[in-house]
């Protein structure tokens, strides 16, 4: 590792033997599950070399940006407004929370019936390797879940500046009003952060940014229904982990690169999967960056996963903001909107997810659909029983998968999904 690096990483104050060990597991890890397959568009390159390069060069230009005035803003969640943040020069960046690392620290101040992602964003906090944390100038958090809404509050403790939006539990007329205003008052907040006024062209500009991105990603998405796929679900979700870590118009740049390259791919019928294969969707809990297990043992199993209803996946890219006119209070407003359509589990009810997937599995062409959940996820551990019930009634296999960062169920896990993927073909 470069010199120039690990001085770096050791201004950030991270724990440079600990910080090494984590980005030798996750490099490694990627290149044997993801790089190492055969049949990989070239396009893929870019974002092997973001995960090579994963705390390198996107952390100096984060640094830099922070040494010219801008605000760093480290989030855990697809329902805090990337728009606002980048209508006031702010760059958003994912926290570390895809992998397991200090458990034992993190159940000391959470317990450990907590779910992993809130657990590996702990860890990796108190472990002092996650340098996208270390880079931010505050947190945006959001009380999701009660994993992270009792969190935060033990997380104030460990991260000196930490803003929590209040987001609603339900959908209806009252909620709405709540997530605006929780939106006007992170505007208010950001704004005595940044000593910038928000304005509407900001705001147009900002809107107009991740739309782009957004758009680049459903395209992803849609030319995954070709047959054969053009595409393995490992790829298209390694494509996808990227998103909350890079710059968003070089990314957007990536994916539509990577976008072209497919739609060549699928006009000569080349695909990564014979067309017999079945097709999955992945539904269900985030998968962040390094968590690979689940779809890596579908894919070994035969099988090659077409779509992922998460916030990682189609569900965090389907909606794009609209137009809100010339107005400040006009584009929050459109903002709101989009991010309430989102059908996250904490959301009750929320029969709109249930319809989602059967609409995805219809037009990707999917024959069946594995449910994940995180140990501990209470809201997606709770709908993946009516999700089974849905899809069943609706003639679509569904197998129910509950498991965590760790390796020990590996075997367990595997044996379920070969048989599922054998059902499949029968």
């Amino acid at each position: 590792m470069p010199d120039e690096l690990r001085q770096m990483w050791k201004e950030l104050g991270l724990d440079l033997k600990a910080h090494a060990a984590l980005l030798d597991a996750v490099v490694a890890t990627h290149a044997a599950t993801i790089a190492a397959r055969p049949d990989r568009p070239a396009a893929m390159r870019y974002f092997d070399d973001f995960v090579r390069d994963l705390h390198g060069r996107r952390v100096r230009e984060l640094l830099d940006a922070r040494a010219e005035g801008r605000t760093v803003v480290a989030t855990l969640c697809a329902l805090v407004p990337e728009e606002i943040l980048l209508a006031f020069g702010c760059i958003m960046v994912g926290m570390c929370g895809g992998v397991e690392v200090a458990t034992a620290e993190a159940e000391r101040l959470v317990p450990r019936t907590t779910c992993a992602l809130v657990k590996g964003a702990f860890g990796a906090s108190l472990a002092r390797v996650c340098p996208w944390l270390a880079a931010s100038s505050v947190v945006v958090g959001e009380n999701s879940c009660e994993g992270k809404k009792k969190g935060w509050e033990i997380f104030e403790e460990l991260q000196s500046r930490l803003y929590v939006i209040d987001l609603p539990q339900t959908k209806s007329g009252t909620s709405y009003a709540l997530m605006l205003a929780e939106y006007g008052k992170l505007a208010v907040y950001l704004e005595e952060l940044t000593h910038r006024k928000l304005d509407a062209e900001s705001l147009r500009e900002a809107v107009a940014t991740v739309n782009a991105k957004r758009a680049a990603l459903q395209r992803l998405g849609r030319l995954r229904a070709a047959s054969p796929a053009p595409i393995s679900g490992l790829d298209a979700l390694l494509a996808a982990q990227v998103a909350v870590y890079d710059d968003p118009e070089r990314y957007t740049a990536a994916i539509n690169a990577l976008c072209d390259e497919i739609e060549g791919r699928a006009a000569r019928g080349e695909g990564v999967a014979p067309d017999w294969a079945p097709r999955i969707i992945v539904s269900g809990c985030p998968m962040a960056l390094g968590n690979w297990k689940l779809p890596a043992i579908i894919e070994r199993a035969g099988a090659v996963i077409v779509g992922e209803e998460s916030c990682v996946g189609e569900r965090g890219v389907r909606h794009l903001t609209a137009d809100g006119g010339d107005s400040v209070e006009g584009i929050i407003d459109a903002v709101a909107d989009r991010y309430f359509r989102i059908d996250c589990a904490i959301f009750s009810s929320n029969l709109a997810r249930l319809h989602s997937v059967v609409r995805m599995k219809r037009e990707l062409g999917a024959h069946g659909v594995v449910h994940y959940a995180l140990h501990h996820c209470t809201p997606y551990q709770t709908e993946a029983m009516a999700m089974k019930r849905h899809l069943e009634k609706q003639g679509i296999p569904a197998l129910i998968v509950d498991s965590d960062y760790g390796r020990k169920d590996t075997a367990q896990v595997r044996a379920k999904v070969e048989a599922f993927v054998k059902s499949l073909c029968m």
